[in-house]
């Protein structure tokens, strides 16, 4: 299990319309003034948007476009040799630009005409509640700040790179897309916060660092393998375990760190199939179903 605030550095919201972003212990742009200064920056864009409203666009700097092409440049190649078939077909048909950051009205455009999704802006965390029930709706929230441009292949929270690059392709395959919006629907018929935990910890295992075989080789469809150079260079050596939902939801596992343990799928049909199935049974009693135990009070 893992909390959701831990993804992200909190964002502290002022009176007169600016932000401020609290960055984690260790974050590459720590003690980087401007990148604060950017992140702030940033975070106070999203936080104006209502529902409804044009989604704002950012003035990328020159950096943070070096950002969006060298994590391109290196995830390319790999995203051919180790990820699935519907992911890279997915990345054909959306064709997001690669020499800079795109904006976020402009993967809605691509993934609208695909699957009917839309992005809208985040400044960071998003309650469970909200981010996952928007999907039923066909809507993801996004952050749109990039990584600090020290470390381009290492985020230790998810950035506009991560949801775009990686999420965004997924949600531009129709079977995947259709996952999302049953994980949403799930979020939104659960009405327990143990129940919730589990469509979240299942979408953690799946959506976000999922893998199947596929012609006897091991291949990654989550967005958290696919959009973290580190990440898909390594999950091949991890212990991959069959589907199981009850070891999902109770697996003690670190958010941190390069995830020990995967669960593979038999083949991209079988993950949309078990996969889908699973969040569209999903009720208040699930927890108890899969063993989950409640929380002391």
């Amino acid at each position: 299990m893992f909390e959701e605030a831990q993804l992200y550095s909190p964002v502290t919201a002022h009176e007169d319309g600016t932000a401020t972003v609290h960055l984690v212990e260790g974050h590459p742009g720590e003690h980087d003034p401007e990148y604060r200064r950017r992140r702030n920056e940033i975070a106070a864009v999203s936080l104006t948007w209502r529902p409804g409203q044009p989604v704002p666009s950012i003035d990328y700097t020159e950096t943070e476009h070096g950002v969006w092409r060298t994590v391109c440049e290196h995830l390319g190649p790999l995203h051919e040799q180790y990820a699935c078939r519907a992911f890279n077909d997915a990345v054909a048909a959306l064709d997001l630009p690669r020499d800079r950051v795109p904006q976020l009205s402009e993967v809605s455009t691509g993934l609208q005409a695909l699957t009917g999704f839309s992005y809208v802006p985040a400044p960071g965390i998003v309650p469970l509640e909200e981010f996952y029930g928007s999907l039923a709706d066909g809507i993801f929230h996004s952050t749109q700040y990039l990584r600090h441009h020290a470390a381009p292949l290492y985020t230790p929270e998810p950035d506009i790179l991560h949801e775009v690059m990686g999420h965004g392709n997924l949600l531009a395959s129709p079977e995947v897309a259709e996952v999302n919006r049953l994980a949403g629907a799930a979020a939104r018929r659960v009405t327990t916060p143990e129940a919730l935990q589990v469509v979240a910890d299942v979408f953690w295992f799946t959506v976000e660092f999922g893998a199947l075989w596929e012609q006897g080789a091991l291949k990654a469809y989550g967005a958290g393998i696919l959009s973290s150079y580190g990440e898909i260079e390594e999950f091949r050596s991890m212990q991959i375990r069959p589907l199981d939902f009850a070891a999902m939801a109770t697996i003690d596992y670190d958010i941190t760190h390069y995830q020990p343990v995967l669960f593979a799928a038999e083949s991209f049909g079988h993950m949309v199939d078990e996969v889908g199935a699973f969040f569209a049974a999903c009720d208040d009693e699930t927890p108890a179903r899969l063993g989950v135990r409640p929380k002391a009070s």
